[in-house]
């Protein structure tokens, strides 16, 4: 069992830039952990996922070269530096934990994680 809590999410203008934390309770070890957003009247989308170990990072094109995902298993916490932030990243973004040593192909999607933290918003004015 995992328990996430979203950090860092906030307001700022465009071109700024945003840390997100996720602290996680419980097992952290073996988890592959994902970062997802939600816009108003859209569906929950892919953003970014790490391997357990760190070695293995992955991230949706619309955020790609602007926003790093970056993991402290020592503190249980996985991060998100988003930089270079525009208009459209306004969105609830949510941290996911799946209990995988392989994160394969899988990173994607949402039903694959089963642990899910609260979000937090994260706005960006023009």
């Amino acid at each position: 069992q995992v328990q996430l809590v979203e950090s860092g999410g906030g307001l700022v203008q465009a071109g700024g830039s945003l840390r997100l934390s996720c602290a996680a309770s419980g097992r952290f070890i073996g988890y592959a952990m994902g970062w997802f957003r939600q816009a108003p009247g859209k569906e929950r989308e892919f953003v970014s996922a790490i391997s357990w170990t760190g070695g293995n990072t992955y991230y949706a094109d619309s955020v790609k070269g602007r926003f790093t995902i970056s993991r402290d298993n020592a503190k249980k916490t996985v991060y998100l530096q988003m930089n270079s932030l525009k208009p459209e990243d306004t969105a609830v973004y949510y941290c996911a934990a799946w209990a995988t040593f392989d994160i394969g192909t899988m990173y994607p999607r949402a039903d694959a994680y089963p642990y899910w933290g609260q979000g937090t918003q994260v706005t960006v004015s023009s």
